[in-house]
């Protein structure tokens, strides 16, 4: 019973010490990280996601939109792979967007 008790505490810390090393940043990533959207942050990523929407054949149904003082970052999955360059020329039309991440792939369906 000791052995088990010994081994399963020796897994725990072992499991431990990555993490919350693996967590320790830089003052100056921590701090970029940490930005909250802004309510024109979050009127810009409404905006973005409202143009998709309107854009003939796109389905935004899987597309996530993030916006932090004009940088939008596009995630998610889409059918096509025509929509993940429509998606970014559409998303550059937008007023207020001064540049796009995009990093949208292709949904292949199935559960994994």
């Amino acid at each position: 019973m000791n052995k088990r008790l010994l081994c399963a505490l020796l897994v725990g810390i072992a499991m431990s010490v990555p993490v919350a090393s693996h967590a320790q940043t830089d003052d100056s990533q921590a701090t970029h990280a940490s930005k909250k959207a802004t309510p024109a942050d979050r009127a810009l990523g409404k905006a973005v996601r409202r143009a998709l929407a309107k854009a003939q054949g796109f389905d935004v149904s899987g597309v996530f939109v993030r916006a932090r003082g004009g940088a939008v970052t596009l995630s998610g999955t889409v059918k096509t792979g025509e929509q993940i360059q429509q998606a970014e020329e559409v998303t550059k039309t937008v007023q207020g967007v001064t540049s796009v991440n995009n990093k949208l792939s292709l949904f292949h369906g199935g559960n994994g």
